[in-house]
């Protein structure tokens, strides 16, 4: 039998975003038929990671294939997600993980955006205003830009793609990062749009999602002459459990092929050069068994490298050296990271906009 499947997520205060993780695992249990499939959050929402790992590894199972349900490589995927799974390794004995990629880029996801957008009727000449979620982490955002240009790419007007002839993408952001959500929207009417489809570069609903269409409204109450329509999340969907099981053989062969030449936390970046080494500190679910806090074993610096890339077998058991055992670190990080999940939920404003 396949290791076990244990899909991880952030968490969120969105019982919608919940439901659509939830909806999610199960897809992938049944895609899966015969390989066991687990899901669980490292913060905020139920199930936690320390649950679906603690029935795993009850139904016999000492080696788990996780895979990240994160779009970007930024603080979640780098740090948080392999810091718990590591902190999982003490608690179990004889446990060991492999941990897939993060879900982007990939074709899969322009072909997914590309969807998204058709439901919304763009039309000739729309322009397009790619949201994604805002890291501290340069190498994330910078990401999110290269999704918007690989989107961009093929669906321009005049591009070669039988697409819908958008007039720009752009990309944007709605926490911790530039652009914002109005201030791209701004970029856009300067460069004369008069249709513009916000598309939201995230997996599920959320606290998030709903800040972008709350902001996508606000401003086109304020332009009434602007188009302003918003699309849905990518969703629980088949394209991304084809995704999803794609990052699950990877991480079974170990032919993970991250790019680690622009991270923070292994490349003295200009003006992050703090961050290169620093240790990892997961959160702290607060359904996690007590007397289990941060720390356990895996604050060590980023002295063996990304090591990315490593032969079959490649597990992260206790002792092992492995980067995101021992320092992918994000612990400055975490409280401002977390603060973008607050709520924060501006009226709803008048003007131009479908939800889709």
């Amino acid at each position: 039998m396949n290791a076990p499947l244990l899909l991880v997520g952030h968490g969120t205060r969105s019982e919608d975003g919940v439901a659509g993780f939830d909806r999610f695992v199960r897809r992938l249990a049944r895609r899966m038929d015969g390989t066991p499939v687990a899901g669980g959050f490292i913060e905020l929402s139920r199930p936690p990671l320390t649950e679906a790992v603690a029935g795993l590894y009850a139904d016999g199972h000492r080696h788990v294939a996780a895979v990240p349900l994160v779009l970007v490589g930024a603080g979640h995927g780098k740090g948080d997600i392999p810091g718990a799974m590591a902190r999982e390794t003490v608690r179990h004995p004889g446990l060991s993980y492999t941990y897939g990629r993060p879900l982007g880029p990939h074709p899969a996801l322009l072909t997914l955006l590309d969807e998204r957008l058709a439901a919304v009727s763009p039309g000739p000449g729309t322009a397009v205003l790619l949201v994604g979620r805002g890291s501290t982490d340069p190498d994330a955002n910078a990401e999110v830009h290269k999704v918007a240009r690989l989107f961009w790419e093929g669906r321009g007007a005049g591009g070669p793609a039988q697409g819908p002839g958008l007039s720009a993408v752009e990309p944007a952001f709605v926490s911790l990062a530039r652009p914002s959500v109005p201030e791209g929207l701004d970029r856009l009417r300067r460069l004369g749009a008069e249709r513009i489809v916000v598309l939201p570069y995230f997996l599920f609903a959320g606290v998030l999602p709903d800040r972008v269409a709350d902001e996508a409204r606000a401003w086109a109450a304020s332009h009434p002459g602007v188009d302003v329509r918003c699309a849905e999340v990518i969703g629980d969907c088949d394209g991304l459990a084809d995704l999803v099981v794609e990052r699950y053989a990877e991480a079974l062969r170990g032919d993970i092929r991250m790019n680690c030449d622009t991270c923070v936390y292994r490349v003295a970046m200009p003006g992050f050069e703090e961050k290169v080494g620093a240790p990892q500190t997961p959160h702290h679910h607060p359904d996690d068994p007590s007397g289990h806090g941060h720390g356990h074993g895996h604050g060590h610096g980023h002295g063996h490298g990304h090591g990315h890339g490593h032969g079959p077998g490649h597990g992260h058991g206790q002792g092992e050296g492995h980067v995101h055992e021992d320092g992918h670190g994000r612990a400055h990080d975490h409280a401002q990271e977390r603060d973008q999940d607050r709520e924060h939920r501006p009226g709803p404003g008048r003007g131009h906009v479908s939800a889709g």
